[in-house]
């Protein structure tokens, strides 16, 4: 596993991957570390962070990149859910349960994207309380918020 820490508006990024494709992408990355056995990646990342400085930059509204998250069957489904959610849209943790054929899975669905290894990129950011709220992001709220507002669909 390659890995690196890209700045961003947000902070540092903890990126990791392998050649199956993206990993991790971590925002806390005082609590997320790069593991021991990982290397430094010298340019087997470049494509994600060039990606990531388009995305803050309004030049990128869909990333293109090969993704390899790691997690159980239903977990992945509600992954590839997120991957849906057009960018300066929301869609409530409801909708999304709703999108899986299984509309009361609702905590289920929040806990798979709660478990979500790359934010940002597969979007948890843009799921919502049901009234609308801003809850559940790993990222931390004010990053919630942040990443709406670039992207134009939360404004104060």
């Amino acid at each position: 596993m390659f890995y690196r820490y890209h700045p961003s508006p947000l902070g540092p990024l903890l990126l990791a991957g392998d050649e199956q494709g993206l990993r991790l992408l971590y925002m806390d990355v005082h609590h997320q570390h790069a593991q021991e056995h990982w290397q430094l990646a010298t340019n087997e990342l470049d494509d994600v962070c060039q990606q990531l400085d388009e995305y803050f930059a309004r030049k990128r509204e869909v990333f293109d990149l090969s993704l390899a998250p790691q997690g159980t069957p239903f977990q992945q489904q509600v992954w590839q859910a997120l991957l849906l959610i057009p960018y300066g849209r929301t869609w409530t943790y409801g909708e999304q349960a709703r999108h899986l054929d299984n509309p009361k899975a609702i905590r289920a669905v929040g806990k798979a994207n709660g478990a979500n290894p790359i934010s940002i990129i597969i979007p948890c950011h843009r799921v919502v309380g049901s009234d609308g709220t801003l809850i559940g992001f790993g990222g931390g709220i004010e990053n919630k918020l942040k990443l709406l507002e670039l992207e134009g669909s939360w404004l104060i």
